[in-house]
């Protein structure tokens, strides 16, 4: 597998950072969650699986980079309405 920068929220090149896969993927490099609380929200974690926290500005920014709506050129994918973020593109 090879990646491509996307970008980051941070300097220096330190986390959180995201990354393009030559599979279609993104890959997430950051902190790995350790909050107890936080964990026992996650659903079906399987081996080998960790949470990572990723500042929502770089979702969007990247979004809107790499992912634009090709109705209008505008990304749909992060929207900022309230409640639970849903994938609309």
């Amino acid at each position: 597998m090879r990646m491509r920068f996307l970008g980051s929220t941070s300097e220096a090149g330190a986390c959180p950072t995201l990354y393009e896969t030559d599979r279609g993927t993104i890959v997430v490099q950051g902190l790995q969650v350790t909050d107890a609380e936080a964990l026992a929200d996650l659903r079906d974690v399987l081996d080998g699986e960790a949470a990572v926290e990723v500042p929502r500005e770089l979702l969007t920014d990247i979004a809107r980079r790499v992912l634009p709506d090709d109705r209008n050129g505008t990304v749909t994918a992060f929207p900022t309405s309230e409640g639970t973020p849903t994938a609309t593109a």
